[in-house]
């Protein structure tokens, strides 16, 4: 029996189906603030109470979210092809707990908004008790008076890349979930993908900027699209599925 392995990259198209706020609008703006004001580490060093205010409505946010069939159906699919013996990664460039929530294990590759970090002592802690935006959160380890973000700034190096790496090279299946194909390095993905031999797979609401004749396109909500791509393409590799 041939074995697969299944690469899944989710984008902001899936998390706006359960409400949750893109961070850019039409005009290049994050919530009415320049992207070098709030989403660089230049910026938070310039004024640290801003980007500290930003990411916290950010993470307060996500509270009254839950998440979609979208991220259902990808947490049930992974299990699905466990017990037939073949292999799943999901990596998402959405900074949101709802995958996790939704019971899947998930490469954040832009951080998350539940995590702070050091910079003193480099120590990652999930917070999810402390939302006001007018105050930092010391450090318990060493005692540094604020951490920041644990999320990739413009300028930093994305997390996960040896992983997600090793899943490009051995993945006979890839599907891109509610990506844009314009931010980089997650935008290569597709390509390396087909340069790998992999079956491609992309879901959105309109084509994005790396789409391909030779990609099997599916157009619409996440939400309603996902869970039937994922019957289909549990089918074309000879899984059962749970749904």
């Amino acid at each position: 029996m041939t074995t697969h392995h299944v690469l899944v990259l989710t984008g902001a198209g899936i998390s706006a189906d359960s409400g949750v706020r893109t961070f850019r609008d039409a005009n290049g703006l994050w919530e009415g603030h320049a992207v070098e004001a709030v989403a660089t580490p230049e910026g938070w060093q310039a004024d640290p109470r801003l980007v500290w205010r930003f990411y916290q409505e950010r993470r307060a946010q996500l509270r009254t979210v839950q998440p979609n069939a979208a991220h259902h159906a990808l947490a049930a699919f992974a299990a699905d092809l466990a017990e037939s013996a073949h292999t799943f990664t999901l990596v998402t460039q959405n900074v949101d707990d709802l995958h996790d929530r939704a019971g899947s294990e998930v490469l954040h590759m832009h951080g998350e908004l539940l995590r702070l970090r050091c910079e003193r002592c480099d120590l990652v802690v999930h917070d999810a008790l402390h939302f006001d935006p007018g105050r930092f959160v010391p450090c318990p380890e060493c005692g540094h008076p604020r951490l920041r973000p644990h999320i990739v700034w413009f300028g930093e190096v994305p997390f996960h890349l040896e992983a997600i790496e090793r899943a490009l090279r051995r993945c006979t299946h890839f599907v891109a979930i509610g990506t844009s194909g314009v931010v980089y390095p997650a935008a290569g993905m597709l390509q390396q993908a087909r340069a790998a031999g992999a079956v491609t797979w992309v879901q959105s609401l309109e084509p994005p900027s790396n789409l391909e004749a030779g990609d099997r396109y599916r157009a619409g909500r996440a939400a309603e699209v996902v869970p039937g791509l994922l019957r289909e393409l549990a089918a074309a590799i000879g899984v059962a599925t749970s749904a």
